[in-house]
């Protein structure tokens, strides 16, 4: 008696296609809410001093919008840091003709820089109290936080800050990471010099104070980078903040901050996050 072979033949068909649904249908590993498969070297997970950054999203980092070691065509020694706020790029320049470049953001503030500086002190984690040119120009969004913000994931200054001073006195600029993603390579309203809570950690044991900071010219820029570059980004509004969400009022309020924190942790765009520290 023959048997058919057929259904044998069916079957295992059958058993190969579940098995390829069923590969595909397994779970793409997360981390911070991206796909592991899509995280950028240098840009991902990152535990800092009991702090949890997430992976930055691809989207936020461009080629440009990046840090990267390039080859150095200013004329500032090793060690200088140098901010071009009109291409929205600073350089850490190196000893072998290299320097390391960082994409930035940059407020009005920070568009007003000009003379040399250098770094007088340093803060991991820094609290954040606007200026006084902050409260007067933008009563609107700096008003509420006119007693400060204490250092943590809900700080305009990010992870790190390095203080600029002139002669001893302080500047009141500031080179800081933010959880504004999306000011990195353009201009705010307000504020400093910005980076990637990332790039500052990457950038900030390297750099000891006496670091002479200096800024491009726009002639200096159009220059070394082409008129496009020297020209990029738009000039973003501000995020208004309800202080609550930052100060909280009672024991509500505590535990309303503690998820604010973690929404920070995860999704560093909320609404919770002020920019133009």
């Amino acid at each position: 008696m023959q048997f058919s072979t057929v259904p044998t033949v069916r079957f295992a068909l059958m058993g190969l296609a579940i098995g390829v649904l069923s590969a595909c249908a397994e779970r793409v590993e997360m981390i911070g809410g991206i796909p592991a498969d899509q995280i950028v070297e240098g840009y991902g997970f990152l535990e800092d001093n009991g702090y949890n950054l997430p992976p930055i999203p691809a989207e936020y980092l461009s080629e440009l919008n990046r840090r990267t070691v390039v080859e150095y065509n200013g004329p500032e020694a090793a060690g200088t840091i140098v901010v071009d706020p009109h291409a929205k790029l600073l350089y850490f320049v190196g000893d072998d003709g290299t320097a390391r470049r960082y994409p930035i953001a940059v407020g009005r503030q920070g568009m007003s820089m000009s003379r040399p500086s250098t770094v007088q002190l340093k803060r991991e984690w820094p609290g954040w109290t606007p200026t006084q040119n902050m409260l007067r120009t933008q009563p609107e969004v700096y008003g509420p936080f006119a007693r400060g913000v204490e250092g943590g994931l809900a700080s305009p200054l990010g992870a790190r800050a390095l203080y600029l001073f002139q002669n001893g006195r302080d500047t009141h600029f500031r080179i800081h990471g933010t959880n504004d993603l999306p000011s990195i390579g353009n201009s705010g309203s307000a504020g400093c010099i910005r980076m990637f809570n990332h790039d500052i950690i990457d950038l900030f044991d390297d750099v000891p104070n006496g670091t002479r900071v200096v800024v491009r010219t726009y002639a200096a820029s159009v220059e070394l980078e082409g008129e496009a570059v020297a020209n990029r980004g738009v000039i973003l509004e501000p995020n208004i903040v309800d202080p609550d969400l930052i100060y909280g009022t009672g024991e509500d309020d505590a535990v309303e901050l503690d998820e604010i924190a973690e929404d920070v942790a995860v999704d560093p765009l909320s609404a919770s996050t002020i920019s133009g520290g």
